[in-house]
C-alpha cells in the first residue's frame, strides 16, 4: 500500500481527535492535508462506513470521530485503506522458469507474514496514542 491513503486517513482522524467536540468541514481538512476536498470526502466516507467517523450534513455540518480516540486502533485505520499487501503485489512470472513457477506461492506467505507483523504493531497503538504527539 504505497499510495498515501493511510497517511491521509490518519491525518484526518488526528485532526478530528485534536478538535474533539467540533464538526470539521471537508474543505478545512483538505487544506490541512493539502489535497483536493473530493479526496478527503472519499476517505471520510470510507472511514464513516467503518464507524470511525460520523457526519452531519447541511449548514453547520461536518465530521467528527465516530468513537473515542482511545478505541480506534491504528490497525483498524490501516485495514480501512489497505488495497494490497504492505510489500506490494506479486507479478506474472514465466511458468516455465524454475523460480517463476513457484515464486508467487512463496511471496504470498511472505506477504501474509509481513501484513500480520504490521497489523500487530499498529494494533498496539490507538489514535489517542498517536494524537498525543500533537497536543
Amino acid at each position: 500500500m504505497n499510495n498515501g491513503r493511510f497517511a491521509t486517513a490518519l491525518h484526518l482522524l488526528t485532526l478530528l481527535r485534536l478538535n474533539r467536540g467540533e464538526l470539521l468541514s471537508s474543505d478545512y481538512m483538505a487544506g490541512s492535508v493539502n489535497v483536493n476536498p473530493a479526496v478527503v470526502r472519499k476517505e471520510l466516507s470510507n472511514l464513516r462506513d467503518r464507524g470511525l467517523v460520523t457526519s452531519k450534513e447541511g449548514r453547520g455540518g461536518g465530521y467528527s470521530l465516530g468513537k473515542p480516540a482511545t478505541q480506534i486502533q491504528l490497525s483498524e485505520v490501516y485495514q480501512v485503506v489497505r488495497d494490497t499487501h504492505v510489500l506490494g503485489r506479486s507479478n506474472d512470472p514465466n511458468p516455465d522458469c524454475p523460480v517463476g513457477k513457484q515464486i508467487n506461492g512463496h511471496l504470498q506467505d511472505l506477504y501474509r507474514r509481513a501484513d500480520e507483523a504490521l497489523l500487530n504493531q499498529l494494533g498496539q497503538l490507538t489514535l489517542e496514542d498517536f494524537g498525543r504527539k500533537f497536543d
